[in-house]
């Protein structure tokens, strides 16, 4: 039996590709990181070609496709170091409100690139203590932190009780804060509540948990991206690089790192796309592939980047190579929704329920 990608999903990856190739340079990536443009433009060139709406089943006006092919996108977006929302608009939002069969009037919009939904998700996952969120009524409360998108016009947001309310941008009593992380790519935000109007989604953790495993596969691609290309320019450098006139591929050390990083990222590829497919198809072994897929992409993904900023010397720290965007998107997948040591706790427990 031959696992692999379809003839379509061969071309979806070509087409995204080769967009973000010509689009997305370096040069707009550091415009953004440097906040001198915004991911809109970026967003809605994705949205000609049907991107945001991936997920979104044909009746409320999207494509209709399934998690292997949101999966394929994520990982041509990481990359790119792609700066659009499409972990929380494109895959957490449409598999939440569809799942829950609530509020689906507004996939439409989204589908087109008119709307963003963005994701306050930790407190559902694993609240801190200095957050939190309590309801009243349909009166939201506390604060969420790093909610994916700081320029949605929507949020899901997530409680302790792994209930799901949706939350206007613009709701009463909301004040959204901008945060700074070392991911320049991606906007997060602190979200404070102070009796804020909020619509009920669902009270079905089922809900939150099959929304979490989405976005869990989701950024485990875009993670393999990242490293693909943080080992595609270690080895091209490598092969352009002298010293003692000789290019450095041609020393022992720098083999060795190159053919370590390409023999631990290979076999995720795999990974990533049986983790999507069993999203889908094998629902008992969605929460386990989920959150070992991305755990494991979470720790290939560090040895990955690093060992090619290793490989690059002094210019992998420098700006005008631009190898950190890649090293800053794999350390922020590794801890956004979770941390490989929670994911293999919640894997683990998963299991110890369906034994």
């Amino acid at each position: 039996m031959e696992f692999g990608l379809s003839s379509e999903q061969t071309l979806l990856q070509d087409s995204v590709t080769r967009y973000l190739a010509e689009q997305q340079p370096l040069d707009a990536v550091r415009k953004v990181a440097e906040g001198e443009n915004e991911d809109a433009l970026v967003w809605q060139g994705l949205a000609e070609l049907g991107i945001p709406g991936i997920l979104i089943s044909e009746e409320n006006g999207g494509l209709g496709l399934g998690s292997l092919d949101a999966a394929v996108v994520a990982e041509a977006l990481g990359y790119h170091v792609t700066p659009a929302p499409f972990l929380s608009s494109a895959v957490i939002a449409p598999v939440a409100l569809q799942t829950a069969g609530q509020h689906q009037d507004l996939l439409g919009s989204v589908a087109t690139g008119e709307i963003r939904i963005g994701a306050a998700l930790a407190e559902g996952i694993s609240a801190r203590a200095d957050a939190g969120v309590t309801v009243d009524g349909n009166k939201l409360s506390g604060k969420s932190l790093f909610v994916l998108d700081a320029d949605a016009d929507h949020y899901l947001v997530a409680t302790a009780e792994q209930k799901l309310y949706l939350v206007a941008a613009d709701a009463a009593g909301l004040t959204r804060t901008p945060l700074s992380t070392i991911e320049k790519t991606r906007s997060t935000c602190e979200l404070v509540y102070d009796k804020v109007d909020a619509q009920l989604v669902s009270e079905d953790p089922g809900v939150l948990a099959k929304t979490w495993d989405a976005a869990l596969v989701a950024i485990a691609a875009d993670t393999l991206g990242a490293s693909q290309c943080a080992l595609d320019q270690a080895v091209a450098y490598s092969l352009q690089r002298e010293q003692f006139n000789r290019v450095i591929a041609s020393f022992q050390a720098v083999k060795h790192m190159c053919a370590e990083m390409a023999a631990a990222l290979e076999p995720c590829r795999s990974m990533v796309w049986y983790a999507a497919h069993a999203l889908d198809e094998i629902p008992e072994e969605a929460t386990m592939m989920a959150c070992h897929t991305k755990a494991h992409l979470s720790e290939v993904g560090q040895f990955v980047t690093r060992t090619a900023t290793e490989v690059h010397g002094g210019m992998g720290f420098t700006d005008l190579v631009g190898l950190h965007y890649w090293f800053k998107r794999a350390g922020f997948n590794r801890q956004i929704l979770g941390t490989p040591e929670l994911l293999r706790r919640r894997a683990f427990d998963h299991q110890q329920m369906v034994a």
